[in-house]
């Protein structure tokens, strides 16, 4: 691996360029954590009339992470990223995960990428997948971002995102059109806060949080979101060999259990044995008490099917999306990779494969799915015994004192409860 990263390059060569689209001079952004520093995607949107063109570029990682290289093996075998308090174990080398594919800010970089033509009720009008070079215009924090379309801006920020303030204004405009869209459609938005854990400059845990979750993070959600719908119907249709993210349905009898829970609240869900995601996303809208929703989405979701990888595209109950994949994470995640090689090899044979090469790709998808999804499960126990192991070390500040809390759920080996001091959005499971 070590011999192979040699080789790479630390900056984009010329005769890279060729055959792509040349989008150094356009306003991009990324918009992250302010200490992320694996920048897969990049944003930019223009009004065009009534309509909106959104412009979504990805690190093109299968450019430097070939097949049959030893690269590729540990990236199969690492499979994801895992996120750990203080650190990250990556799936690729440094070299490229934070430099090479890593979108920095005025550097040039190869990227695949997507335009899309959107309407003013958040319907894609026409898509277009593409090769581009591109130069990050401005490297963006969430929070930076709130504060300029929360209209909350000091003398330094207005000095520093001032002059792209119409841009992150028009962002929040398009993203709001297509959450909207989603929750017409019955998309289930659970708002379960993720934990945060707060280490000092020696490793020591000092806070365990909610995750700061605002209207900026929503715009690169929903950015992402229908990104990821619109290349997996187009490429579901050219019918190549893929990898998509699938959600299927809810068995009858874990719903049914969640009517019992539901009973409690006078609510029922109706029609469980061809439920829609639109009957579970109203019962959520119809509770107005947020103490009462957030026991009720950590029932929900326990209700509903884990996520998975599949080379079959079987559709994503939860979002209520026909289509979907995971295109715009191939730092991190080794199903955007994967997909990424198909697409690059599409558009640059023009859709031609060799008979070999499909029964070949269509055989690693099947493969490359199930050991993601295996390896997708052994991260998420990790990171999560991570947070709690660190909010074990954190709550042994304070044995012998007593929190109001609330129970959140029983089982053969204790409860999970809830510091009441965290409620009204603002909790976090200890």
């Amino acid at each position: 691996i070590e011999k192979e990263l040699e080789k790479i390059p630390i900056k984009v060569l010329d005769e890279e360029k060729i055959n792509r689209k040349d989008r150094t001079s356009e306003k991009i952004f990324t918009i992250d954590a302010a200490d992320a520093k694996d920048l897969d995607d990049a944003v930019s949107v223009k009004k065009m009339g009534e309509n909106y063109l959104l412009s979504v570029y990805i690190a093109d990682v299968s450019h430097y992470v070939k097949e049959k290289t030893e690269l590729n093996k540990e990236a199969i075998s690492r499979g994801t990223s895992i996120y750990i308090p203080g650190k990250v174990i990556p799936m690729l080398p440094k070299k490229l995960s934070n430099g090479i594919c890593s979108l920095n800010e005025r550097q040039e970089r190869l990227s695949l990428a997507v335009d899309m033509l959107i309407s003013p009720t958040g319907e894609v009008l026409n898509s277009d997948i593409f090769k581009a070079v591109i130069k990050v215009t401005k490297k963006m924090s969430y929070d930076k971002v709130y504060n300029v379309i929360s209209n909350n801006m000091d003398e330094d920020l207005e000095k520093e995102y001032g002059m792209f303030k119409e841009d992150l204004l028009l962002m929040e405009e398009l993203a709001k059109i297509l959450n909207e869209k989603r929750k017409r459609e019955g998309c289930i938005n659970f708002n379960i806060p993720e934990t945060h854990i707060v280490l000092d400059d020696n490793d020591d845990v000092v806070n365990v949080e909610p995750y700061p979750i605002t209207f900026a993070n929503q715009i690169i959600e929903e950015f992402m979101l229908v990104t990821n719908m619109v290349v997996a119907e187009k490429y579901y249709f050219l019918e190549l060999p893929f990898i998509y993210r699938v959600h299927e349905k809810p068995d009858e009898e874990k719903l049914r259990d969640l009517n019992l829970i539901l009973s409690n609240y006078n609510l029922r869900i109706k029609g469980i044995k061809d439920v829609h995601p639109k009957a579970l996303s109203d019962i959520l809208d119809s509770i107005q008490n947020d103490k009462d929703k957030d026991i009720i989405s950590n029932y929900m979701l326990r209700s509903l099917k884990l996520a998975k990888y599949s080379s079959e595209c079987l559709g994503h109950f939860g979002l209520n999306a026909k289509y979907y994949c995971h295109f715009t994470s191939p730092i991190r995640r080794y199903p955007d990779l994967f997909i990424h090689r198909i697409i690059s090899k599409s558009i640059e044979n023009n859709l031609m494969f060799k008979g070999n090469e499909l029964l070949r790709y269509e055989k690693q998808a099947e493969n490359y799915a199930k050991s993601s999804s295996e390896m997708e499960k052994n991260a998420t126990k990790i990171e999560r015994d991570f947070e709690s192991l660190y909010s074990v070390i954190y709550m042994k500040n304070f044995i012998g004192e007593e929190f109001d809390a609330t129970i959140s759920s029983i089982t053969s080996f204790g409860m999970f409860v809830n510091k009441d001091a965290y409620w009204k959005k603002n909790f976090k499971n200890i």
